[in-house]
């Protein structure tokens, strides 16, 4: 599993690179990466970021469409920021869908760690909503989760996967900075 959880990760860290850049081709790579990811996940009993993948495969294709827009380039999502309201809204959504999943989680299954697992997967769904839509609020969001899931990953020694989030931790750095230099944010 080792070897299949490092191609996921070094695939994870291209698509996020991409990301970063604005670069279309995020999309594809991180369906690959999220289905490799989906069956890991269920194998360690991380049943919340199973799931999560498979949300993350509809996401990847919404995003790709939302950075593409066939046919019309000039609709193409552009960076953007977030009111204060939509902020706190998005972030009320991910505290319910985590209640929501991690009490599911603790009474129906055996997952490993249900409520980190289903807090990290709401706040998760939510950064990746916002990340497809080019919001730059997405990148400090990811920042806090990516640090968590640094820990939960140690913990079920996934190593590779761990590594890929600090990894991931950095790239979000770099994301945060360059997208609030981007020519469409700065006219905004």
């Amino acid at each position: 599993m080792s070897g299949l959880e490092l191609i996921a990760a070094v695939l994870g860290v291209i698509a996020v690179w991409l990301t970063v850049k604005q670069n279309a081709w995020c999309w594809p790579i991180g369906l690959v990466v999220v289905v490799i990811y989906a069956w890991l996940f269920y194998a360690v009993k991380l049943y919340s970021g199973a799931l999560l993948q498979l949300a993350y495969a509809v996401l990847q294709l919404y995003g790709w469409w939302q950075w593409k827009r066939p046919g019309r380039v000039e609709d193409a999502r552009q960076v953007s920021r977030l009111e204060r309201p939509a902020v706190f809204a998005g972030l009320a959504v991910g505290v319910l869908l985590s209640l929501a999943l991690g009490a599911a989680m603790a009474h129906w299954t055996d997952a490993a760690l249900p409520w980190l697992d289903a807090t990290l997967t709401g706040f998760s769904l939510v950064a990746q909503l916002w990340m497809a839509q080019k919001r730059l609020q997405c990148w400090p969001l990811w920042m806090v989760v990516d640090v968590v899931y640094i820990g939960q990953y140690l913990h079920q020694q996934l190593y590779f996967t761990a590594g890929l989030f600090a990894v991931l931790t950095l790239i979000a750095v770099r994301g945060w900075l360059e997208w609030r230099r981007d020519p469409a944010l700065v006219k905004a």
